[in-house]
């Protein structure tokens, strides 16, 4: 049964013309980092829901998910027109088990994501105890343009308190500014994207989390799964954590 509750929205943040992040204040249950939970509004008498990251620690009293205008999102086109004041719907409790306690310790640990997916992982990143069991980490996002690299502060934020964080933009349709050009999964097989870890990548040091959309999660798992690694599972830890973002 789901259990809803009111969220008053705090704050609206627009990244571009379709991006966004939104903050509301709500008295949810204590949820994991990279958890995820969902939002709902009524709608010609129908509810409709939809399942979001959580981007804060959960230790934030702010509340925030990052989205995506979609162009005939039922949900998506009304939270865009929410402003500071309005209410939304709020599940209070959060489900996934896309959380640092499913993960095998390891010497490094590689976070891919495509598009609004960089939210978990910046969640995850936002808590101290990821790097208990990871000495060096790398995020990874796939986006199409470079103003879609959204939350640059934030991440330049954690790069200053944790030095052993790098961070890979992967830029597909123009030039990149910074990082590289291409797709996550090109960039796996030129071997480029292991280069920027600086790290000799195998098996026995490395763990991967994918947050995005199926077909980026299905095609890089397939990538990796050919050079050894294999599916991390409870009864048979391996090396590849996934979640579909959609």
């Amino acid at each position: 049964m789901s259990n809803w509750i009111e969220a008053s929205v705090k704050e609206v943040v627009w990244w571009t013309d379709t991006l966004f992040s939104l903050i509301v204040n709500a008295d949810v249950e204590p949820f994991k980092a990279g958890q995820f939970t969902k939002l709902s509004m009524m709608i010609d008498d129908k509810r409709i829901a939809r399942a979001y990251s959580y981007v804060n620690a959960p230790n934030s009293n702010d509340l925030e998910f990052y989205l995506i205008n979609v162009m005939d999102g039922l949900l998506s086109q009304q939270l865009a027109k929410l402003t500071p004041g309005d209410t939304v719907l709020i599940e209070s409790r959060a489900s996934g088990f896309f959380t640092i306690d499913e993960i095998p310790a390891s010497e490094q640990l590689f976070m891919l994501s495509t598009g609004t997916a960089i939210g978990p992982f910046l969640s995850i990143l936002d808590q101290a105890d990821v790097w208990q069991k990871f000495k060096q980490i790398t995020l990874v996002h796939g986006v199409r343009l470079n103003a879609d690299l959204s939350y640059q502060k934030k991440i330049n934020q954690l790069q200053q308190q944790y030095t052993r964080l790098r961070y890979v933009p992967v830029v597909s349709r123009e030039q990149a500014i910074i990082g590289l050009n291409g797709r996550i999964t090109d960039k796996i097989i030129d071997g480029s994207l292991f280069k920027h870890s600086q790290n000799t990548t195998c098996p026995q040091n490395s763990q991967f989390m994918i947050c995005g959309n199926p077909q980026m999660v299905k095609d890089t798992s397939a990538l990796l799964i050919e050079q050894g690694y294999s599916r991390n599972r409870r009864r048979e830890p391996g090396q590849i954590t996934v979640e579909q973002y959609w």
